[in-house]
């Protein structure tokens, strides 16, 4: 039976499982055995159990928070995008024990995006420095956006930039942008710390097009909530998770993902709790 799960840890709070397992009915593939599960792995048993997982039936793997450099790493092979962001968070297991990285993040950021807002010149900021940021810039910059970095560390943002050839601010400059993405994990935990923690402010949300956050929180994001508030298009992390996953799905199942299948399970009832990532 062919098996697919996401690796993590922690991971319980996934809305991956859900959003697979119902693609895989909307296909028909669960009834050809495919399941999708949870896989809780900590930093020190990563590399051993993701070369074990093959020989259990694993055809792939999601992979999330902490382990998406780790993941690339291991990998045998990988896709130009994986190796230039410098993460992965989709593997693929073939014969012979080989193990093929990709990162399915840059792409379905850039698919959850509005399809009227022009990249090509436009003005983006990226708040964080960990591994979703880097894919969220690279698909950025490789779509021609002028895109700028944020990150509470400035060393870290600094790191990002110099890596990726972008700009690297130590402050939001006044006028905004076209385009803003959260990927830090500010508001996930204590959305009451939203504005005291990121460098934007409520009143100044207006002053972007565009606002996407990687969180996702049941009913939205403080930062998602107050930019619709202020007039700007929104984008939350449950539309980036769709979009990322429907990659992975169709790498793995050679099967077009159903979008709308999978909407509907990762914005089921399963687990209300919030994830930044998967």
């Amino acid at each position: 039976m062919p098996r697919l799960g996401v690796l993590g840890w922690p991971v319980a709070h996934s809305r991956s499982p859900a959003m697979h397992g119902a693609a895989l009915r909307r296909t028909g593939l669960d009834a050809q055995g495919w399941t999708y599960q949870l896989l809780p792995v900590p930093p020190a048993l990563f590399d051993e159990t993701v070369r074990a997982l093959p020989a259990t039936g694993f055809v792939g793997a999601n992979v999330t928070i902490p382990h998406k450099e780790a993941a690339l790493a291991l990998a045998t092979d990988a896709t130009p995008r994986a190796r230039a962001i410098g993460a992965a968070n989709t593997l693929t297991f073939g014969p012979d024990g080989a193990i093929h990285a990709d990162n399915t993040d840059a792409p379905g950021t850039i698919a959850a995006l509005p399809q009227d807002l022009a990249l090509a010149g436009a003005r983006a900021i990226v708040l964080g420095a960990g591994g979703s940021a880097r894919a969220v810039v690279w698909a950025l910059r490789e779509a021609g956006a002028r895109t700028a970095v944020w990150n509470r560390s400035p060393d870290r943002a600094r790191e990002l930039a110099a890596d990726l050839d972008v700009e690297a601010l130590t402050a939001i400059p006044s006028g905004g942008a076209e385009l803003l993405v959260n990927c830090t994990a500010v508001g996930l935990h204590d959305p009451a710390r939203t504005f005291k923690d990121l460098p934007v402010d409520a009143d100044g949300l207006g002053d972007f097009r565009c606002i996407a956050d990687l969180v996702y929180r049941q009913g939205g994001t403080e930062l998602l909530l107050a930019a619709g508030r202020a007039g700007c298009v929104v984008v939350d992390g449950l539309e980036i998770l769709v979009r990322q996953g429907a990659l992975s799905f169709e790498r793995w199942t050679g099967t077009t993902a159903p979008l709308d299948a999978m909407r509907e399970g990762a914005r089921g009832p399963a687990d209300t709790r919030p994830s930044p990532d998967a």
